[in-house]
């Protein structure tokens, strides 16, 4: 029996091939990790990170077998430096090994890696070469060192055998890494625009008259900013993309008017000039060029499925406040089998490689950007100039100055403010990866909670007309939101409680027959971070329902209310916008290409109140018949206010006045509505009550 000093022992181990092949593997694990912590994201990368898996599982039974070995030749020692590195290092094999198979079972079956994991993972590396390579040295010296000439000759040649056999081992497998990539066909990608493409605003300005751009200042192929539904298909941001898959973001450019409204203005003004409209509603059309002279089609496939994409979002890196889509995209890389529309083993290779190597995806598509109200002002402000109406520059919408101007802008002091996100993308509990964040002053990297990808806002119609899945369940919840019925708890402290916008009816408490009586409806902004309503307000609907009624609820008086054919009454008290073009004509199909101007606006900054004055004549007991004629503003007699409105008087004593007022609000007037679709087609936008007050007048005296 041989001693742990023997010759023949040392001899025997350094040449034993169990351990060439544990130590071939150690470099070729050693190597490719560090590869991926410090080379860029490839495709060679990609390889070498499942290459490294499999030979990390490979390791697992010979290391076992080489180690429990090893220690049982050499346990009874005395301790030693070199006893003590070749302890370290087993140890940091064995927790190498231990953190691989985790992070391997995790990426594999789970929805990301665990940071915790992965430093271990790292630290492991570190401190086996810390340890192997010292305690590797050592053993050489003293193997050339040893007494005997022909034993140490011989000696020395097995060292030199395991150097040169453990090298071939650990590399020879890096000969799979290029004959692996080259065997991958990625997804090629068409990034050049049309050869017939117009370049009616210059060959700089490839996208003109939107200010969206793209990294490369070329066209973008639509693959490359679609496939949202991986997302959802690969199990990590599943939630977030159901939520997204019904909001205003992904039906931006199926939206059933939208489409209209866009072939419109291409018969009109000119196929290119739809790329106004495409940087914000349609960017995977617009940067693919499909909005071109001659195409019929004005939105791809991928654009009209997925509009504002997760990726033609997460890809912006930077925005301007001008508004009208002023932001540049870039076209990240994408993973091996990323693009491919396939299942089983390339969906799970892809998967897996973005789980088990994310720092690329991390990176490249979540930025600090995203948490700033100037993120969204790329979009959610628009103004028309001269290349578009061919007179001059016209505001439009501007949620973000709005915004930036109100009492929830507190610049320096995030306690105060309230952002864009902290409304429209409230906290939800998930178990997504993308869960926690570090960078918002309430919240933390582990707070298990996601921001909503539903954006709530005011659509409550269009997800039903394009009937998406889950449309019921948005437009409850869309409602909820107009009416203020949605709790945000992370900014309780400083947001407002109640209704959105508020009513509050304002009238006497006694009125006698015959008295001229003013009814006023107070309406407050009081939630809503912008204007009230805000968006294009040439077809936005926002107004007041009023209706008096005696104590038998027989109506006396009403304001606001719709006809059969769903037109609200002329004169009713409401906010919009009435733009016109060059000769003063107004701008009601939503034409915006023709305007220049606005003849009316009506709506409510943040924090402010606006009025209006109902009136009309208490009814008299006295009267005995019915009567047609009610003038509104009895002081007035010159008023274009003056009308009539057809009341039934009763024919008893009128004992109390019910006053009901209701602000209603919906996303489309009828007129546009039968313009686009026609008025067959049935189409009308959903009604929404917002809030409502109620008052009751007693009238008594006179005769």
């Amino acid at each position: 029996m041989h001693t742990p000093n023997s010759a023949a022992l040392k001899e025997r181990e350094w040449t034993r091939p169990l351990l060439n092949a544990v130590a071939g593997l150690l470099a070729f694990e050693t190597f490719t990790g560090l590869a991926n912590y410090l080379l860029p994201f490839s495709l060679p990368n990609q390889v070498m990170v499942l290459l490294h898996t499999i030979g990390g599982l490979v390791l697992l039974a010979p290391f076992a077998w080489y180690q429990w070995r090893h220690w049982q030749n050499y346990r009874s020692l005395r301790v030693s430096h070199v006893v003590l590195t070749g302890y370290l290092a087993m140890a940091a094999t064995i927790v190498l090994l231990v953190s691989g198979v985790v992070l391997t079972a995790e990426a594999a079956m789970g929805t990301r890696i665990s940071r915790a994991w992965d430093v271990v993972h790292l630290l492991a590396t570190v401190a086996l070469l810390a340890s192997v390579l010292p305690h590797l040295i050592t053993l050489s010296a003293r193997a050339s060192a040893a007494g005997e000439a022909e034993f140490a000759a011989s000696l020395r040649v097995a060292v030199r055998r395991f150097v040169q056999r453990t090298a071939i081992i650990g590399i020879v497998p890096f000969v799979l890494v290029p004959a692996l990539a080259l065997m991958y066909r990625p997804a090629p990608l068409e990034n050049t625009l049309p050869a017939d493409y117009s370049y009616v605003y210059g060959k700089n300005r490839p996208f003109a008259p939107s200010l969206a751009r793209t990294a490369s200042g070329s066209a973008y192929d639509a693959r490359s900013m679609a496939g949202s539904a991986a997302c959802g298909t690969s199990g990590c941001h599943n939630r977030i993309y159901q939520e997204w898959a019904v909001s205003a973001h992904r039906y931006s450019a199926m939206d059933a008017a939208f489409q209209k409204v866009q072939s419109v203005m291409a018969e009109q003004n000119g196929a290119e000039s739809t790329r106004y409209c495409g940087g914000c509603h349609d960017p995977i059309s617009l940067f693919s060029g499909t909005k071109n002279v001659l195409v019929k089609d004005l939105t791809g496939i991928a654009g009209i499925k997925e509009g504002v994409s997760c990726v033609s979002c997460h890809a912006i890196k930077e925005t301007d406040v001008k508004g009208n889509a002023a932001y540049v995209m870039t076209q990240p890389g994408r993973y091996m089998y990323e693009l491919a529309d396939t299942v089983g083993a390339p969906r799970f290779v892809r998967d897996f490689l973005i789980r088990a190597y994310p720092r690329y995806h991390v990176t490249s598509l979540q930025h600090k950007l995203f948490k700033s109200p100037e993120f969204c002002a790329a979009c959610h402000k628009q103004f028309i100039d001269k290349e578009i109406n061919k007179v001059g520059w016209v505001q439009l919408q501007n949620q973000f100055d709005n915004w930036r101007k109100s009492r929830w802008n507190h610049p320096g002091d995030a306690a105060k403010t309230i952002e864009c996100r902290e409304c429209h993308m409230p906290l939800n509990t998930t178990y997504d990866p993308a869960n926690g964040d570090d960078l918002d002053y309430n919240r933390a990297p582990s707070d298990g909670k996601h921001r909503s990808h539903r954006f709530l806002g005011a659509n409550q119609w269009m997800p039903a007309v394009l009937k998406l899945d889950g449309a019921d369940e948005h437009i409850a919840l869309t409602e909820k939101w107009l009416r203020g019925e949605i709790s945000v708890p992370e900014i309780a402290s400083k947001w407002r409680t109640g209704s959105a916008v508020p009513l509050a009816v304002v009238a006497p408490d006694v009125a006698k027959p015959g008295d001229a009586l003013t009814i006023k409806a107070v309406l407050t902004n009081n939630k809503v971070g912008h204007d009230f309503p805000t968006g294009p307000l040439d077809i936005i609907q926002a107004w007041v329902e009023l209706s008096v009624t005696d104590q038998l609820g027989n109506v006396l008086f009403k304001e606001g209310q719709r006809d059969s054919a769903n037109f609200i009454a002329p004169g009713s008290f409401m906010l919009k916008a009435e733009p016109i073009d060059e000769n003063g004509n107004l701008i009601d199909r939503h034409n915006l290409w023709e305007m220049v101007g606005v003849r009316y606006r009506r709506s409510i900054f943040p924090g402010f109140s606006d009025q209006e004055e109902f009136n009309f004549v208490c009814p008299s007991s006295a009267l005995t018949r019915p009567t047609d004629v009610m003038i509104r503003n009895p002081g007035d007699k010159t008023s274009p206010l003056n009308r009539s409105a057809a009341v039934r008087v009763p024919r008893q004593r009128v004992t109390e006045l019910r006053v009901t007022a209701r602000l209603m609000y919906r996303k489309s007037d009828q007129f546009l509505l039968n313009f686009l679709f026609g008025d067959k087609s049935g189409l009308t936008a959903r009604v929404t009550m917002m809030s409502e007050d109620h008052k009751t007048i007693r009238v008594g005296g006179g005769e």
